[in-house]
């Protein structure tokens, strides 16, 4: 594969993702109960969206005159990606065999759909509600490993990038971000929050677009107007800071009303992570320790969101649910495993990374051609 002059990572950046993945860890384990130490932990996903689109305006804005063709962008996009989905959906489906087979109200599923849904997940074709290959039967776009979703989006924003948006000067790009972060506020306002678009039940494809949108188009233009901070010490620890803060502050309000949880929701992703991001690119020098902190977790953060979440569905199907899909166990009852399940989660998005994606990735690198 053709060569480009590579430019200094942000080693900050790298490790805020995976404080982020590990929030999204941390709020997909008591997900499903009355309470939860992050109940705006989706929001993660929506500073990953933020960190992508900055990330990809850095990286590859300067090499379209280097000779980069839309082809090699693409090519390099998928095997940074996907194989982490391919083994998504295989782990899913295990998973999802492992809980017993069945939907979420017992209804047994024929193999032959599993594996449907399984090829459909590695091919990011994502599912509408009511299909036979949805097969827990909650309306998710890929019910084998739900947060695939974001990755679709992931994939959606890197085809404009490539097709549309890199071409685009810089006070168009701004117009697109200021529109779509109008449209985002008005949608997290009227939902009462921004967790939507893993589903295509009421408009969820056109809200996940918009929330993929905003955020992705704010990284670029940040990638091209911002310059890198000078040196904040501990930047990467206040940071990390704020993203926990983010997830969890709402505990202090106590319960708000929907239009206010939807509009703290909004002034996150449109004010508080694009600034976090700038932070982010702090040039402080970081110490051994906080480099080999910040190194590990950035390594960790895609391999451990790309296959987290059936282990998810394991604890569900063991907590069980009524027939209102209201959960029988209380965190009390399962706080042993609400405990280990994270560290499970980490073991087991290491050994994919090791073994797995680091090798594949390699190997395509390799003999991809020019």
């Amino acid at each position: 594969m053709q060569r480009f002059l590579s430019k200094p990572r942000y080693d900050i950046l790298d490790g805020l993702r995976g404080v982020a993945a590990l929030m999204v860890i941390v709020y997909h384990v008591f997900e499903c109960f009355d309470w939860s130490p992050v109940p705006h932990g989706y929001l993660a996903v929506d500073f990953f969206f933020v960190l992508s689109g900055f990330v990809i305006g850095y990286a590859y804005d300067s090499r379209w005159g280097e000779g980069l063709s839309i082809g090699q962008f693409f090519k390099r996009r998928l095997i940074r990606l996907h194989p982490m989905v391919v083994i998504g959906a295989l782990i899913g489906a295990l998973c999802f065999f492992l809980q017993g087979g069945v939907r979420w109200d017992g209804t047994p599923v024929a193999t032959g759909w599993v594996m449907v849904a399984m090829l459909l997940a590695m091919f990011m074709l994502p599912l509408y509600p009511g299909a036979a290959a949805d097969v827990r039967g909650n309306g998710e776009m890929f019910p084998l490993n739900g947060p695939t979703w974001s990755l679709f989006f992931e994939y959606i924003g890197n085809i404009f990038y490539a097709l549309l948006l890199r071409r685009l000067p810089t006070r168009w790009l701004a117009v697109i971000a200021l529109v779509s972060g109008g449209m985002l506020a008005y949608i997290a306002v009227s939902d009462g929050y921004l967790g939507v678009g893993w589903s295509m039940v009421d408009g969820g494809l056109w809200t996940g677009l918009v929330r993929m949108l905003f955020p992705y188009t704010m990284g670029m233009l940040m990638a091209r107007v911002f310059r890198p901070v000078k040196g904040i010490r501990a930047a990467f620890w206040l940071c990390g800071a704020v993203i926990l803060l983010v997830g969890c502050v709402p505990l202090v309000f106590g319960d708000l009303q929907p239009w206010q949880g939807g509009l703290y929701d909004a002034l996150c992703v449109i004010l508080v992570f694009p600034c976090l991001v700038w932070l982010g690119t702090s040039q402080q020098s970081l110490g051994t320790a906080t480099r080999r902190v910040s190194h590990f977790l950035g390594e960790l953060s895609y391999p451990l969101y790309a296959v987290h979440y059936p282990l998810m569905y394991l604890f569900y199907a063991h907590i069980g649910f009524d027939g209102n899909l209201v959960p029988i166990a209380r965190v009390n009852d399962v706080w042993p495993v609400a405990v280990a399940l994270p560290l499970a989660c980490i073991l087991l998005a290491w050994l994919c990374w090791r073994f797995y994606d680091r090798p594949v990735r390699r190997y395509l690198t390799r003999h991809s051609s020019t």
